[in-house]
């Protein structure tokens, strides 16, 4: 059986017709960049997640960089960001001469563990970056909280988490929000393998702040909002055309795909969730699962790199195709080391890079395909324990 961690082909051609006629009317009218399928697209997004504002860019981590450009963040000033994330997150904040301060995760979410966040907050503070990692949302509730308490910025990473809806407490009841839509500002990524994905880069911003948005557009188009009149310091970070014509078709499915997501990660708990060396996938109650990934924690010896290397190749042998986010605690990344000044450990976070597994998930599984997977897992796990 063939397995493939992400299959875009059989998704593609499950909607061909659609995304070909899409890429064809941008070809017949030769606007590649700032076609009218970009304010159409953003229009749609913006409607989707109940947004009033969503600004399309080239890519996530230009959106994270724009996003924190736009909020007149100075060199020095600190970032609360979780330490087990893509490199991305902490590569923009130290790009603009920003302060990363890194805060261990729940090992079972493996989002922000927000009961650490005060404890970082200095006078310097000004942001706070929770990452909705792996496709739900981090403690959004408390998140808003400590930020408004201390007067920071929040801006939402919802690169693997597009879709998500967060219970949001307000007052004496709850509403339910997109992920993206609840802090200052959200960002998030259409790179191909996402949840929502185009056929080469692309990004977004959300936000309800009418002069925010304002300020974003603007820093995305070299700042200007009249050409040739610069009145921001900006870059250049555009959608190009195509891109949102294939975004528009798969905007509609992307209820669809969450759905199948999450078929397929019901298959993945009832053939794993007995397992005593495996951890399933916590669902956060407050917060939807996407399941960008199927992220699995094993457990041997407090975390042995070699058993698990050794669980990847065997599967490997059997051509299952497996992943590992994060293998290196951002903090021991070498462009990262020097922000760790206090020589911190994040015991979670240490633990996590060296016991997650990642197993294929995507919107083309069949309950087959997962108990192939499965099947031979355990097998693997059991032989390797004996």
């Amino acid at each position: 059986m063939k397995i493939k961690m992400v299959d875009l082909k059989s998704q593609y051609f499950k909607i061909k017709a659609e995304v070909d006629a899409g890429i064809q009317e941008v070809i017949n009218n030769t606007q590649f960049i700032k076609g009218p399928q970009i304010k159409v697209f953003e229009e749609n997004l913006a409607q989707y997640l109940n947004v009033k504002h969503v600004i399309a860019c080239a890519n996530g981590t230009d959106a994270l960089q724009i996003a924190m450009m736009a909020l007149d963040l100075k060199p020095g000033d600190e970032i609360i960001l979780p330490v087990f994330t893509y490199v991305a997150t902490a590569e923009v904040i130290a790009l603009l001469g920003l302060t990363p301060v890194m805060i261990d995760v729940e090992p079972d979410t493996f989002c922000i563990d927000v009961n650490l966040i005060e404890s970082k907050i200095t006078s310097k503070t000004k942001a706070i970056v929770p990452v909705h990692l792996f496709g739900q949302c981090a403690n959004m509730n408390e998140i808003m909280s400590i930020a408004n308490k201390h007067h920071l910025f929040v801006i939402e990473d919802t690169a693997q988490a597009l879709g998500a809806s967060f219970e949001l407490a307000q007052d004496d009841n709850s509403v339910k929000r997109k992920a993206g839509t609840i802090g200052t500002i959200g960002t998030t990524s259409f790179f191909p393998s996402k949840n929502l994905g185009c056929y080469g880069d692309g990004g977004a911003l959300m936000t309800n702040d009418d002069e925010l948005a304002k300020k974003i557009r603007m820093i995305c188009n070299h700042g200007q909002s009249v050409q040739y009149v610069h009145d921001v310091i900006g870059v250049n970070s555009r959608l190009d055309s195509i891109q949102a014509a294939i975004l528009n078709v798969k905007l509609p499915h992307l209820n669809s795909y969450e759905t199948a997501r999450n078929e397929a990660a019901n298959w993945y708990d009832e053939l794993l969730g007995n397992h005593p060396n495996i951890i399933i996938p916590k669902r956060n109650l407050q917060s939807t699962h996407v399941f960008h990934q199927y992220t699995i924690t094993l457990r041997q010896a407090e975390g042995d790199r070699n058993w698990r290397d050794e669980i990847r190749k065997q599967l490997a042998d059997r051509n299952i195709p497996s992943m590992i986010y994060y293998p290196i605690e951002l903090h021991k990344q070498k462009a990262f080391e020097k922000f760790n000044t206090n020589n911190d450990h994040f015991p979670v976070s240490e633990m996590l890079c060296n016991t997650v597994l990642s197993l294929p998930i995507h919107t083309e599984m069949n309950r087959e395909m997962v108990a192939y997977i499965c099947n031979n897992l355990l097998e693997i796990i059991n032989n390797t324990t004996n």
